[in-house]
């Protein structure tokens, strides 16, 4: 509906400034001229794709500024008269103003191509030598050149007061326009130097054989899973040895963590391999099985080791991909179990327990609140249906509208996997209609605390959605005192809390056979989708304590040496030639 009053109010202003131009009615054609500016400048801020949908059927920006800048002269010659000089250079002036912006986004896209198809960028590495320009300030970089568009403004609203005023804002705009686009050419020019290959892999090469990595984080992958190669950085940082990330995809290193690890993103496969700066390593580390790392693999040098992005029943913690890897590093003897079930391949001396390093600082105690903390934090729907395990679409809001109408009242934290939505839109809808419900409550508890400027008897219990990367899961495992999720990862490093957890039955297995088939809930709650089991778990008694304590040994492997130890030590191995 916003989005609908929004291109209404947008694209009605237009046949208004038609009949003040042509009546004339110079003090409505600028009142109108001037809220059409406002409303264009908010549209995209108010209805996230209108650009888009507008462009798509021909109404585009440029269009729309150019319709505006007509009308202007149609005001000027019913007002002025067509043929006044004054009424030509404002034609003119209009007219260049659009030429300018054009120079200005050449100007830009060539900036902006040069950086972009630099052969490795980094982070945390000195390379100063290479003089890599600072990026202009935002108006100027924006290769769309939208800030050039606002500033017919001046021609266009001095138009009411006739032809020499508005002659004279085209004046001025076209030199403002003019020497925004010249103040590019300076970066341009500092930015030529990159296009130089060989001499750009030369200088970041040289860097890393200087810091002589011996460890590589490799991650290629889509900016939504980024969380994969995140939840290892804390410990490759804290690694006895040195090491150094790799990544793929332009752009990448943005959506991780700060981090002092250095980083390398070499997009060409062909620059990746012959990156002879990263051939003093001995081990390289993989988070995910994806296409791009069979470059890596090529290099015969590197031992290979999969890491997975977590440790779950999930079929991704088997997958027979998993046997082109040298060696294989789970959390505990489960991770082995699922290899000699599954029958994959891969062989169970290349197998290896290492613990999970990131699960040190979650705590066995509650947040110590007067009211329980429910943690719902439901996997994704998977790439196909065969790896159904999202309990989102089938029951998701149904449960989140149970947790909010208990009582006594529970404080729910809401925690979507990141690809959430990546395949099935119908998962999105769910998200939405969830994130709307926690919203609606959190008004109405608002409203119920303060009726009438005075506090009420309802408790301030503030729900929180997660949508982005922070506060982290573990952050959110330590905030709770109850988990309920679906088959996944999120599971197994809850147990590290030793508290009660609740698992979804999307699938409709008997309970028996579905504890077989997946064994990190047999300490657990299972939930049916029709919410069965959810009273059980909320008001009954907790008997499976030291169930859970047991499943974390055989999920995550013994307390004792601590998960960091066994991962130096795994570390230590591969690269004593162990």
């Amino acid at each position: 509906m916003r989005r609908l009053i929004v291109i209404a109010a947008l694209l009605g202003c237009y046949p208004a400034l038609l009949v003040a131009a042509l009546w004339p009615a110079p003090v409505l054609f600028g009142a109108v001229a001037a809220a059409s500016y406002l409303i264009e400048y908010a549209a995209p801020r108010a209805a996230r794709p209108l650009p888009e949908l507008l462009g798509k059927v021909h109404l585009g920006i440029t269009l729309r500024f150019a319709a505006r800048e007509t009308m202007a002269l149609l005001l000027v010659a019913r007002t002025a008269g067509a043929e006044l000089p004054w009424f030509a250079a404002l034609a003119a002036g209009l007219l260049a103003i659009h030429v300018v912006r054009a120079l200005h986004t050449g100007l830009a896209l060539r900036l902006r191509q040069m950086l972009s198809r630099m052969p490795v960028t980094t982070r945390n590495l000195d390379v100063s030598a290479l003089r890599i320009p600072r990026m202009p300030p935002g108006p100027l970089r924006d290769a769309g050149s939208v800030p050039f568009l606002y500033l017919d403004a001046l021609p266009v609203l001095g138009a009411v007061l006739g032809a020499v005023p508005a002659t004279a804002g085209a004046g001025v705009a076209l030199a403002a326009g003019l020497a925004g686009a010249l103040a590019l050419i300076p970066y341009v020019r500092r930015a030529t130097p990159l296009t130089d290959r060989a001499r750009v892999l030369e200088v970041v090469g040289e860097q890393v054989e200087k810091y002589g990595p011996e460890v590589i984080l490799y991650f290629s992958g889509a900016t939504a899973a980024a969380y994969q190669a995140r939840m290892w950085l804390p410990t490759l940082e804290r690694l006895d040895r040195r090491a150094i990330v790799v990544l793929r995809e332009r752009g990448m290193a943005r959506h991780l963590e700060s981090t002092s690890l250095p980083m390398v993103c070499i997009p060409s496969s062909a620059d990746l391999m012959s990156f002879r700066a990263l051939t003093g390593a001995k081990l390289c580390l993989y988070v995910a099985n994806v296409g791009r790392n069979v470059h890596m693999l090529r290099i015969p040098t590197l031992r290979s080791v999969f890491l997975n992005h977590g440790d779950s029943d999930k079929e991704a913690s088997f997958n027979p991909f998993s046997r082109v890897y040298d060696e294989v590093w789970v959390a505990g003897p489960a991770g082995r179990d699922r290899y000699r079930r599954a029958r994959v391949g891969v062989r169970d001396e290349n197998i290896h327990e290492v613990g999970r390093p990131q699960l040190q600082g979650i705590s066995t105690q509650g947040p110590g609140l007067p009211y329980r903390t429910v943690l719902y934090a439901p996997t994704w729907e998977g790439w196909s249906d065969d790896l159904f395990h999202t309990s989102l679409i089938t029951m998701g809001p149904r449960l989140v509208r149970a947790l909010l109408d208990h009582r006594p009242p529970l404080r729910v934290i809401y925690k979507p996997h990141p690809l959430t939505g990546h395949r099935d839109k119908s998962a999105t809808r769910a998200h939405r209609k969830i994130v709307a419900m926690i919203e609606a409550a959190e008004l109405a508890k608002s409203k119920a605390r303060h009726p009438s400027g005075a506090a009420g008897s309802v408790p301030h219990i503030r729900h929180l959605v997660v949508s982005g990367p922070m506060p982290h899961l573990y952050e959110c495992f330590n905030e709770c005192d109850l988990l309920i999720s679906d088959i996944s990862s999120v599971v197994a490093d809850f147990l590290a809390s030793e508290k009660p957890y609740a698992v979804t039955n999307v699938t409709g297995l008997p309970e028996r056979a579905f504890h077989e088939r997946y064994p990190s809930t047999e300490a657990g709650v299972l939930l049916g989708e029709d919410l069965s089991g959810l009273a059980e778990f909320l008001d009954g008694e907790d008997t499976l304590a030291r169930a859970r304590i047991k499943l974390r040994s055989h999920l995550l492997g013994p307390e004792y040496p601590d998960a960091m130890t066994r991962f130096n030590a795994a570390v230590e191995r591969v690269l004593s030639g162990g």
